[in-house]
């Protein structure tokens, strides 16, 4: 097998914690790395979802958009979903 070193700076604490999570399944860091790598390989790309931050953006003014016409005592205020359809003419 040809091998070669790999060099990767990482936060003390995650360092730990993962070698922690790695030796209670058998593995030493290098070999969950190796594992990583081969997955990616095999999945053509990282082989989890990424995701962006939750909530994003949209949901955060969602949200915020919500909070203020929970204040507004203009705004509409619906007892059942029937009366929110119906005022919505579906």
């Amino acid at each position: 097998m040809n091998t070669t070193n790999l060099n990767v700076r990482v936060d003390k604490n995650i360092k730990e914690a993962s070698e922690s999570v790695f030796s209670s399944l058998g593995l030493t860091t290098s070999a969950a790395i190796n594992i990583f790598l081969h997955a990616c390989i095999r999945e053509n790309g990282i082989p989890f979802p990424l995701k962006n931050e939750i909530p994003n953006k949209e949901t955060i003014s969602a949200i915020e958009e919500g909070q203020k016409m929970l204040k507004d005592p203009n705004s509409p205020r619906y007892k059942s979903i029937d009366d929110l359809k119906k005022a919505l003419d579906i």
